[in-house]
C-alpha cells in the first residue's frame, strides 16, 4: 500500500472557504478559537478542564443504558468507563443514518476521529481520549438517507417517513436485501456484507439500533463509542440553554452578527446556515416542527399545538426530550454534554461551525478545535499503472473531465494546437494600426477595436476546431482517459461522496478497514491517494 498526498485546493472540490480555514488565513481567525495543530490541543485540555463532573456521570449512565443489548468490544467498555474520569477527553464526528452507511466518506470521518484520539495519547500520556461517533437520530430528512448506491445502481428504501429518523422501523428492508445480494454474487467478502445487512436492519427494530449495531460491527475494536443524543436525561443538561432560546432569541442574536461580519469580509465565500428565532424543533413520535413564537405565545409549524410562555417552560421542565436541536444549536448539545476537544467534520460542517464561535462564548461553553476529515481516493495498482502509462499525474487526475482531455491531447498531439504565438503576433500588428488610428477620428479607432476583436475570436475558433479534429484523430486515447476517470470519479465527482464501502469490502474484505486505518493521518492537511495492493 502506497499514500500520497495533494492539497485539497489543488483538487478542485473544496470551497474557498475551507481551502483557507486550512492554510490558516489571518481573515478567519476570528470565527474559532484554535487550529488543529497537534501542539495546540495542550491548550484545548485546559479550556475543557472544568467540564462537570455530573454531566460526566449522566453521559456514562446513558452509554451504558444505550449499550446494554450491544455486543461491546474490552476497548469500547474501557472508553465508556474511561468516561467518568476528569483526564478523559473526546473527539467527536457527526453523521446522518445513512442507509448501510451511505456514502464512504462515512468511514473516514470515524477513521480521522479514531486516529486522532490516538495520535493525542502519544502527544499527551497523562489523559485519555475517547473516540465517539455522534448519530444524527434526530434529523428528519429522510429522503437524503433513504440509499446508497452499488456498482452505479441506487437501492432506495421506499418508506412513507416523518419525525425523527431514529425511531423509524425497518420493516421493507427485505427487499433491498435482496437486490444487493442479486448484485454481489456468494464470495466470502460478499457473504460478510449479507450477514451484516441482515442483522443490521432485519434483526434490529429501528434504524437508530441499526446503525449503531453496523458502525459497532466495524469499527467496535478500535474503541469507538457510539452515541445517541435523543434522550431524556442528557436533554435535562440542555434545558437552561433551550430556555435562552425560547425567550431570549439567544443563539439567533449572536449567529446572526457572526453572519454579518463573516459577510463582511473581502472573499464573499457565501454563508452555509441560517440561523432561526427558535433553533429547536418540536419532537413528538413521527412529528419534528419548528416551533414559532408570535406576540407571546408559541406555536408548532404546521401543527394545532399552542403555548403560553408558562406553559412552553412546563412543557420543557418536564419533558426535555420534546426539544430537539436544529443545525445551530446541536453543536452546542454536543459540547454540553461531552467533554470534547474537537469536532471532525466536512467541508460544509466546518462552514457552519464557524458560525457559531460568539454563540458559544455568549453561552459561556469552551469552543472545539475543527478538523476537516480526511479525504481520500482509492486507487488500485492496475488504475495507477493506467495512468502512469497515459503520463496522467494524480493532479491532473482531478481535473474536469474536458479539461483533462483537452489538456492532455494538447500534449499528445503531433501538432501544436496552441495559438497562443498567432495571437501575440496578430496583437503586434494591431498596434501599428492603433497608432495610426490615433491620429485619425474615434469612429476609426472603433473600426480598428472591432477588426482586432473579431480576428481573435477567428483564432480561437480555429483553435477549437483544430483542437476537435485531433479528439477525432486520438479518439482511442480519449476514450482511455474518460474511462479511467469515470472509474475514480463516478458521476464526476469524489469517490467517497458517491461509493459505498461494500464495493470496496468486496474487493479487500477484511483488509479495507486496518489499511484504511493506517493510510489516514487526520492531521496530514492533504487529500490522501491511497493505492490499494
Amino acid at each position: 500500500m502506497e499514500v500520497e498526498g495533494i492539497p485539497f485546493k489543488k483538487t478542485g472540490y473544496f470551497s474557498e472557504l475551507i481551502c483557507d480555514y486550512l492554510q490558516g488565513k489571518e481573515t478567519l481567525s476570528p470565527f474559532y478559537d484554535r487550529p488543529p495543530r497537534i501542539d495546540l490541543f495542550k491548550e484545548q485540555i485546559k479550556a475543557k478542564q472544568n467540564f462537570p463532573e455530573t454531566h460526566r456521570k449522566v453521559l456514562y449512565s446513558v452509554l451504558k443504558d444505550q449499550y446494554k443489548n450491544v455486543g461491546i468490544s474490552e476497548d469500547t467498555k474501557v472508553n465508556i468507563s474511561l468516561l467518568k474520569e476528569a483526564s478523559t477527553f473526546t473527539v467527536v464526528t457527526g453523521h446522518q443514518l445513512n442507509l448501510f452507511t451511505g456514502p464512504l466518506y462515512f468511514l473516514y470521518k470515524i477513521i480521522s476521529t479514531i486516529n486522532l484520539t490516538k495520535e493525542l495519547k502519544l502527544s499527551n500520556p497523562e489523559n485519555n481520549f475517547v473516540p465517539i461517533y455522534w448519530m444524527a437520530t434526530e434529523d428528519h430528512d429522510f429522503d437524503e438517507i433513504n440509499y446508497f448506491n452499488f456498482k452505479g445502481k441506487k437501492l432506495q428504501w421506499n418508506k412513507k417517513a416523518s419525525g425523527a429518523v431514529g425511531p423509524l422501523e425497518t420493516d421493507g428492508l427485505e427487499a433491498i436485501l435482496e437486490a444487493f445480494s442479486n448484485e454481489m454474487g456468494n464470495s466470502i467478502n460478499a457473504n460478510r456484507l449479507k450477514e451484516w445487512f441482515a442483522k443490521a436492519y432485519l434483526e434490529h427494530d429501528n434504524l437508530t439500533d441499526a446503525t449503531r449495531f453496523l458502525a459497532n460491527e466495524l469499527f467496535g475494536e478500535y474503541g469507538l463509542v457510539i452515541l445517541d443524543g435523543n434522550n431524556t436525561e442528557l436533554k435535562s443538561l440542555l434545558q437552561p440553554y433551550i430556555k435562552r432560546d425560547l425567550l431570549e432569541n439567544a443563539s439567533y442574536k449572536k449567529v446572526i452578527a457572526t453572519i454579518d461580519q463573516l459577510q463582511a469580509l473581502p472573499e464573499n465565500y457565501g454563508i452555509q446556515v441560517n440561523p432561526r428565532e427558535i433553533n429547536y424543533f418540536y419532537l413528538v413520535e413521527g412529528v419534528r416542527e419548528r416551533i414559532l413564537e408570535e406576540d407571546g405565545k408559541f406555536y408548532i409549524n404546521d401543527m394545532k399545538i399552542e403555548f403560553s410562555r408558562e406553559e412552553i417552560l412546563a412543557e420543557l421542565e418536564n419533558y426535555p426530550e420534546r426539544f430537539s436541536p436544529n443545525v445551530i444549536t446541536r453543536p452546542l448539545y454536543q459540547e454540553i454534554i461531552l467533554p470534547n476537544l474537537c469536532y471532525i467534520g466536512g467541508g460544509g460542517e466546518l462552514a457552519y461551525w464557524l458560525e457559531l464561535k460568539d454563540m458559544f462564548e455568549e453561552m459561556k461553553v469552551p469552543f472545539p478545535i475543527l478538523l476537516l476529515r480526511n479525504s481520500a481516493l482509492v486507487i488500485t495498482g492496475k488504475q495507477m499503472e493506467k495512468l502512469h502509462r497515459m503520463n496522467i499525474s494524480l493532479t491532473d487526475i482531478f481535473l474536469k473531465q474536458n479539461s483533462l482531455i483537452n489538456k492532455k491531447i494538447r500534449e499528445i498531439s503531433n501538432i501544436d494546437i496552441d495559438f497562443t504565438p498567432q495571437k501575440k503576433h496578430l496583437e503586434e500588428q494591431f498596434k501599428g494600426l492603433y497608432e495610426l488610428a490615433s491620429q485619425t477620428d474615434a469612429s476609426f479607432l472603433g473600426a480598428v477595436k472591432a477588426q482586432e476583436v473579431k480576428q481573435l475570436q477567428g483564432l480561437d475558433h480555429l483553435e477549437k476546431r483544430l483542437l476537435k479534429a485531433q479528439k477525432r484523430k486520438l479518439e482511442d486515447q480519449v476514450m482511455r482517459m474518460t474511462e479511467i476517470q469515470n472509474q475514480l470519479f463516478p458521476n464526476k465527482s469524489l469517490q467517497e461522496r458517491n461509493l459505498n464501502f461494500s464495493e470496496l469490502y468486496l474487493e479487500y474484505g477484511e483488509r479495507l478497514i486496518p489499511r484504511l486505518m493506517k493510510a489516514l493521518r487526520p492531521l496530514s492537511g492533504d487529500f490522501s491517494i491511497v493505492k490499494m495492493d
